[in-house]
């Protein structure tokens, strides 16, 4: 079990390459002095000497004192673009390197060393070492710890409908507009400042950009972080039922109960494959709702496990009910909930999810062109 410690700031890191406690075996680093004079301008931290069996090689370090791909990119940028003191080579510091982090410092030629054991340090003529597999010790530094799961995700999810926006108050706005239980079931609006807390780790995690107007980058890798972090939302309550009426005249049905008392419902992801891709599905209809007495009340069938064609599925779980798409038929989720349950499905489901990704990125490209 990794305990998570609190992430030290960039004068803490310096001091533990000062005080010996930073290495990576078999190499021993060691402190010459702090950045000189003439570099102060271009931002490297401390002057290092790596060493092992009597060889030795300096390096210009640039700390960052967090781990996110936005600190990872400008650090390795300034260690590709700017003049390094002489006889030194550039080495990249930070609490946590992943492996890909590692694979591309490499092939940047580029040394980098962390808090966490792992690190690439190659000098030619001397000495290669490559190491990974050391688990980030650090908890996130992050105001929200994780933004792609749960309600936090609504912000993301937001720009694979729409990828770009003018200001935090419009897609604060855009998020609680497309929030059926905000917009119908009177759950309270996500916050100005969780939407502000939420950009700005999407901006450190090169998600989306904030020059200028917030716009989507990389609307791939946001799909795969949400997709890696995606959790079955909570049930309250699950019964299937057995409804005399074909597929068409029972969605009426359900639709016209669900206007009549002002109840949000819309069909679960699984229910809504059709909408988006080719898919052949059982004949059960599965609906969240986030109040079954309501319905149950009003719909005549009979509760069974035998040949059922409703599922109703208790839930006051907004992310399932966010962007749902309205037609004449029915409510159906949204194509990216559409795309994170067949993610979390089997392997067929998996494939299907794959037609979906496709229908997200390229309805992407078309708003941007």
């Amino acid at each position: 079990m990794v305990i998570k410690r609190k992430i030290p700031n960039q004068k803490e890191m310096v001091n533990l390459l000062r005080s010996g406690k930073v290495v990576l075996p078999p190499l021993s680093f060691r402190v010459l002095k702090d950045k000189p004079e003439k570099t102060k301008a271009i931002g490297f931290d401390v002057l290092v000497e790596a060493s092992w069996r009597g060889n030795t090689a300096r390096f210009a370090v640039e700390c960052k004192a967090l781990s996110t791909p936005k600190a990872f990119k400008a650090g390795l940028n300034l260690l590709k673009t700017e003049s390094l003191p002489r006889g030194c080579s550039p080495l990249l510091f930070l609490p946590f390197l992943g492996e890909q982090q590692l694979k591309e410092l490499e092939q940047e030629q580029i040394s980098g060393i962390d808090l966490c054991g792992n690190g690439v340090v190659v000098v030619p003529g001397k000495f290669a070492i490559f190491r990974s597999g050391g688990e980030n010790r650090f908890s996130s530094s992050a105001p929200i710890k994780n933004i792609y799961r749960k309600n936090s995700s609504m912000v993301a999810r937001v720009f694979l409908s729409c990828p770009g926006y003018e200001t935090v108050q419009e897609v604060c706005g855009e998020v609680n507009r497309r929030n059926i239980l905000v917009e119908r079931w009177n759950k309270t609006p996500m916050s100005l400042s969780t939407v502000s807390k939420s950009l700005k780790a999407l901006e450190e995690d090169l998600i989306i950009d904030r020059k200028g107007t917030i716009r989507l980058l990389q609307p791939d890798k946001l799909l795969e972080k949400l997709s890696q972090n995606y959790v079955s939302p909570n049930i309250n309550n699950k019964i299937r039922i057995k409804v005399q009426a074909e597929a068409e005249t029972l969605r009426q049905l359900l639709r016209r109960q669900s206007q009549e008392l002002g109840l949000p419902i819309v069909a679960a992801g699984t229910s809504s494959v059709g909408q988006y891709a080719v898919m052949q599905r059982a004949d059960l209809l599965t609906v969240y709702c986030p109040r079954l007495e309501m319905l149950l009340e009003r719909l005549s069938g009979s509760r069974t496990d035998r040949f059922p064609n409703v599922e109703l599925i208790e839930t006051d779980d907004e992310t399932v009910y966010f962007d749902a798409r309205e037609n004449t038929e029915f409510w159906w989720a949204s194509p990216v909930q559409v795309y994170l349950e067949l993610m979390a499905g089997d392997k067929r489901d998996r494939e299907t999810a794959e037609q979906v990704r496709s229908l997200i990125l390229k309805d992407i490209e078309q708003v941007r062109q």
